[in-house]
């Protein structure tokens, strides 16, 4: 893993929109990645801030995010002992995050570069020490914390970190969730909330996700099939 992927360009504070192949708005990328993060799932943090930073000219919010991702690695290199990883990345995190002002989008850099700032000199020190909080506008974001666009970005990055989850199972669970708002129906945000929330419950919640995905999928193809 590194810190980063090429990406193509797009305006400076793209935000995204409901579409499932849009990238995801920054504020609620940024609010699952802190979620992830803060919840001890620092390698899938890196997914919804990957996500919206890859679209992103050179600007504010790219740095930022692309400090997040460097930051994630950096934690998560340390955590496997991948010293050199580590070194790299959080050099890599110090330089995109002194660029950006100290609480861009809210978010107090401060305890994030003085983590990179120990892990780029001493990447040991995980072992010692344990990552910062993050925190948006003074909270420390947690699952059960999230709005629903947040939400629906933390669970499928979840679901490919955990066992019980299939990443492109909840991604597209996330897309008919998106489709359910406005309707009166809440099965499949229901579902994601609670396979965030409740860990012990994870492999039920998993399967339950997984049978009403199908079943939805298998109904569109029914209606296909009409015309």
């Amino acid at each position: 893993m590194t810190d980063r992927e090429p990406g193509s360009g797009a305006g400076e504070g793209a935000e995204g929109t409901a579409d499932a192949d849009a990238a995801p708005s920054v504020p609620a990328a940024l609010r699952a990645g802190a979620a992830l993060f803060n919840e001890g799932h620092v390698l899938a943090a890196h997914d919804p801030w990957e996500a919206a930073w890859l679209p992103l000219v050179e600007g504010p919010d790219e740095r930022l995010l692309h400090g997040l991702i460097a930051t994630a690695a950096a934690t998560h290199h340390a955590a496997d002992r991948n010293w050199s990883g580590a070194v790299g990345c959080a050099g890599n995190a110090v330089e995109y995050l002194d660029g950006v002002g100290s609480a861009r989008r809210g978010i107090d850099l401060a305890p994030v570069r003085d983590w990179c700032r120990r892990l780029a000199t001493d990447p040991e020190a995980i072992e010692r020490a344990t990552p910062p909080t993050l925190r948006i506008d003074g909270t420390a974001p947690r699952f059960g914390d999230l709005d629903l666009p947040a939400a629906l970005l933390a669970a499928s990055a979840l679901a490919g970190a955990v066992a019980p989850g299939d990443e492109e199972t909840f991604e597209t669970a996330a897309s008919l969730a998106r489709e359910e708002r406005g309707t009166g129906r809440t099965t499949f945000a229901e579902l994601l909330f609670a396979f965030l929330r409740t860990p012990d419950a994870r492999p039920q919640v998993a399967a339950r996700l997984a049978d009403h995905v199908e079943l939805a999928e298998r109904k569109r193809r029914d209606v296909d099939d009409l015309f």
